[in-house]
């Protein structure tokens, strides 16, 4: 096909995926434990990425993904399609870890405890599979790191996130300016 003189380039790996994906959410919604199991595979590495760098705990971070899978298991009749899947499957991994995050026993000490520096840095050395990048990140004050993370790296506008963290949509702002200005410092 042209259009003004163009062809079009369709990615065909790109387009059997998308249909196979589509295909195990079909056959997971209709209780196939098996197309569950693909889809887990297939996004197993991002949520549990997503899970770390908002938790900054490895161990709570696999817990929490794997909730995560359990959360998507329970809920996945009720995805209908109209957002990609991955897009979705974040929503629900965010929701879970900020859900993780507000049972901690500590949790309201910790979110806002903002003199909370750097020297209470999280046991990075315990992350070999991350980058430097994610490892700096885990060093951020909590509060700090999940605006970063939800806003620099998820995609969410300020807006959602103060709804997400129940803050002012300039308190948002200040945590991001914040730890954008940690990061630019510590690397």
């Amino acid at each position: 096909m042209t259009l003004q003189g163009q062809q079009t380039v369709i990615d065909a790996k790109q387009l059997f995926a998308s249909k196979q994906e589509q295909e195990w959410i079909e056959l997971a919604q209709n209780g196939d434990r098996q197309a569950f199991q693909q889809l887990y595979q297939l996004h197993i590495g991002r949520v549990y990425a997503l899970c770390v760098r908002m938790i900054a705990d490895r161990e709570q971070a696999e817990d929490v993904a794997q909730e995560v899978f359990v959360q998507v298991w329970l809920k996945l009749d009720k995805f209908r399609g109209d957002s990609k899947f991955s897009t979705w499957l974040h929503s629900v991994a965010t929701n879970t870890a900020l859900s993780h995050l507000r049972k901690q026993k500590n949790w309201l000490q910790r979110v806002f405890s903002l003199e909370e520096a750097a020297n209470s840095e999280p046991v990075i050395n315990d992350h070999p599979e991350l980058s430097d990048l994610d490892k700096t990140i885990l060093r951020l004050p909590e509060k700090a790191r999940l605006v970063f993370v939800l806003f620099a790296v998820e995609g969410y506008r300020h807006e959602e996130i103060a709804n997400m963290l129940d803050m002012a949509v300039g308190s948002s702002k200040s945590h991001y300016h914040r730890a954008k200005k940690l990061l630019q410092e510590w690397l």
